[in-house]
């Protein structure tokens, strides 16, 4: 399912606009735990966006899945959505021409490769000219080429960041490495790092970067509309808080970025927005440390006020307004196979202090601060310049909006052109 607010989501709605600007016709393939009625699309289509929970699978559906996994294939079907739900979600596949859906697509893809070690077939009544996964799942069509998206292998470089199983994730990018007619990647570096991990010929990897695209409403916006919205809502001074987007994970060094910004001694607000995602407990309990509580006198009453606060949630539009009035976007993150938010706060003019680590420095291009992302007191001396150097500030905005140039949606349109004409031929 495309979860709206991921950076997998993100990465496929650019990518589906990216290839309507080319020309092609696009389908979207989505994993529903809906039950889906083969000769009945505006049933499917209701069940999709249906609130009530499914039966889970019984016992005895467990075990034969172990067992033969989806020798068939997978059936996916039809979703008519327009003139058939009102649902709110369903804005998210705007920009496709088709929404295909199939039940347990992700469990049953994994039972499949657990027991017969190679990708189940989706069955489509007619094969697409190429299957893109923005993922690696292992999938495939017949009758066309395949291509998967790996975007970074953060689960086998770093295995104590992420929760998932590992020798699955292993075995299944080998299988892809070895089987897909191409493999796709965002960077440089995690080119780089695909090839030399599972030893794939260098032309058959091929890293496309991203682009970028922003909600045009909120790029509209005048300084006093940010002002307002900000002050209104989040009780925010413009160019008065430091900002970090992302999940609350382990990789995402939050719980040394939360001690670097105690130590910076800024009296500015760090204002963290992302949901929670595991072993979040540090986190959690440092964002809540009773030495980030402060009180205001107003009005004869003392106001509390924290300097370190979580939203876990934005609106797109609201998620641009905190970049464009944040001071800086603060993000150590210890790997990425690309780090959207850099990119996103670079192309609205916001200075940005990220990591030496990764993808990061290739995707900065010079034109933000690097730190050691495991160096508290390097990254307290980072903020604190950010703090109190305007004149470094302005370099770091003109230098990020040049460097964003770079990864346009035209450039970005191109870089895939390029690729799927090799492709296909």
């Amino acid at each position: 399912m495309l979860r709206e607010g991921t950076g997998i989501a993100t990465y496929g709605r650019n990518l589906a606009a990216t290839l309507s600007g080319n020309g092609f016709s696009v389908d979207v393939l989505i994993g529903t735990d809906k039950r889906l009625a083969p000769g009945d699309p505006t049933r499917n289509a209701i069940s999709l966006f249906d609130a009530v929970r499914p039966v889970p699978w019984s016992p005895m559906q467990r075990r034969l899945r172990g067992w033969f996994g989806a020798p068939f294939g997978i059936p996916a079907h039809k979703v008519p959505l327009d003139g058939v739900v009102a649902d709110h979600l369903a804005a998210r596949f705007r920009g496709f021409d088709t929404v295909r859906a199939a039940t347990d697509l992700e469990p049953l893809a994994r039972c499949h490769f657990g027991r017969h070690s190679r990708r189940v077939k989706i069955k489509l009544a007619e094969p697409p000219s190429l299957l893109h996964t923005t993922q690696p799942i292992p999938i495939a069509v017949d009758g066309c080429p395949n291509l998967y998206t790996i975007h970074d292998l953060v689960p086998l470089k770093l295995p104590d960041t992420t929760r998932d199983q590992k020798p699955y994730i292993l075995a299944m990018l080998r299988h892809l490495c070895r089987t897909a007619d191409h493999i796709v990647t965002v960077s440089e570096f995690s080119r780089r790092e695909i090839i030399q991990f599972f030893g794939v010929a260098e032309d058959r990897v091929t890293s496309t970067y991203q682009a970028v695209t922003l909600p045009a409403a909120a790029l509209a916006w005048k300084d006093d509309d940010i002002a307002a919205l900000l002050d209104g809502v989040y009780g925010l001074p413009p160019q008065k808080y430091f900002l970090f987007v992302g999940a609350i994970e382990p990789k995402k060094n939050l719980a040394r970025l939360i001690d670097a910004y105690a130590a910076s001694g800024s009296n500015y607000p760090l204002i963290i927005v992302g949901g929670l995602a595991w072993q979040y407990d540090q986190e959690l309990e440092k964002i809540a440390d009773e030495r980030f509580l402060r009180y205001e006198i107003a009005g004869g009453w003392a106001i509390p006020r924290r300097l370190v606060r979580r939203l876990s949630y934005v609106s797109a539009e609201h998620l641009v307004t905190l970049m464009r009035g944040a001071r800086a976007l603060l993000f150590p993150s210890l790997y990425e196979g690309f780090g959207l938010p850099v990119l996103e706060a670079m192309s609205l003019g916001t200075p940005v202090m990220t990591s030496n680590l990764a993808s990061l420095p290739e995707i900065a291009g010079g034109a933000a601060l690097l730190v050691d992302p495991l160096d508290i007191d390097a990254m307290g001396r980072a903020i604190r310049g950010l703090d109190h150097d305007a004149d470094l500030r302005a370099e770091l905005r003109m230098r990020g909006l040049a460097r964003a140039e770079f990864f346009s949606p035209e450039n970005y349109r191109q870089r895939v052109a390029d690729l799927y004409a090799r492709v296909l031929g």
